[in-house]
């Protein structure tokens, strides 16, 4: 099963209108992008929780690492260069943090407030090698800065 964007953006949408805890919304993002596509193995958010820091935020999926400085993995290099990491094997990326041993692909996208301010990274992990798209990273960006952006 292959997401469809169009509705997990309807569902999204319907599901935290009005809400501003930036907590309830990633738990809820996490639950519904998780349960969308057979190919997300783990998924969650790093929420920056003091500078150059990122401590788990609410995810699903098994055990994922507690604490992740800006300048370690593919989440800190995400938060630290405020760009998407789209990674098709993540032994190839330099600095891996192997929170899970299953995790073979990973897309990491850096999460802005209004004020354009990275506040966390969304984490996806895939126990199947280049398991993420463009597309993917194209649409779950828009997603998220329909939520947290406003």
């Amino acid at each position: 099963m292959r997401v469809d964007y169009t509705t997990l953006a309807k569902t999204i949408r319907s599901l935290t209108e009005g809400e501003t805890d930036e907590i309830a919304l990633m738990a809820t993002l996490a639950c519904e992008i998780h349960h969308s596509d057979e190919r997300f193995d783990w998924t969650g958010f790093y929420r920056v929780t003091e500078p150059e820091l990122l401590k788990i935020g609410p995810y699903q999926g098994g055990h994922g690492c507690l604490t992740i400085p800006f300048s370690r993995g593919v989440c800190g290099a995400a938060a630290r260069t405020r760009a998407v990491q789209l990674v098709d094997d993540v032994d190839s990326f330099p600095g891996h943090i192997a929170c899970a041993s299953s995790t073979r692909s990973e897309l990491v996208l850096p999460v802005f407030n209004a004020a354009g301010e990275v506040i966390a990274v969304l984490d996806i992990d895939s126990d199947q090698p280049a398991a993420f798209t463009q597309a993917d990273a194209d649409a779950l960006e828009s997603i998220l800065a329909e939520v947290f952006a406003r």
